[in-house]
């Protein structure tokens, strides 16, 4: 069974069942949980997170419904072949047009968006120089 690191952010306003979903997605499009990885069982991660097991079932029903995992009783729940799944370019467009239609109730034009993009990834991409 793979090494699955997911944390919740109680302070982020996200549900906890989102993030862990969106965490999950993210591992499995970069290939970090590649095809055939299995995940913990709900009970085990939801124990992990101090979190009810049917906020992981939901996650796991979710993850299935768009076929990133598939259950089965002998094997558990495990990451689905690339071919069975969204492409990166479909997830994109999809997070794309949620950040699109966050700043766009902010009232924020496209190129303060496209900004605050290009800030974030090179925030992400630049290692913290001052240790904290």
């Amino acid at each position: 069974m793979s090494t699955l690191r997911v944390a919740i952010d109680a302070d982020s306003g996200v549900a906890p069942w989102r993030q862990i979903y969106d965490q999950i997605e993210r591992l499995i499009a970069g290939g970090t949980l590649p095809p055939g990885a299995r995940l913990p069982p709900i009970r085990q991660l939801a124990r992990d997170l101090g979190l009810a097991s049917g906020t992981v079932a939901r996650v796991y029903h979710e993850l299935e419904a768009v076929k990133l995992v598939t259950t089965g009783r002998a094997r558990g729940t495990t990451v689905t072949e690339p071919a069975a799944r969204k492409s990166r370019t479909t997830l994109l467009r999809a997070e794309a047009a949620r950040f699109a239609a966050y700043a766009h109730d902010l009232g924020v034009d496209a190129d303060t968006a496209a900004g605050a993009v290009r800030t974030a990834y090179a925030e992400m991409a630049t290692p913290d120089l001052d240790g904290g």
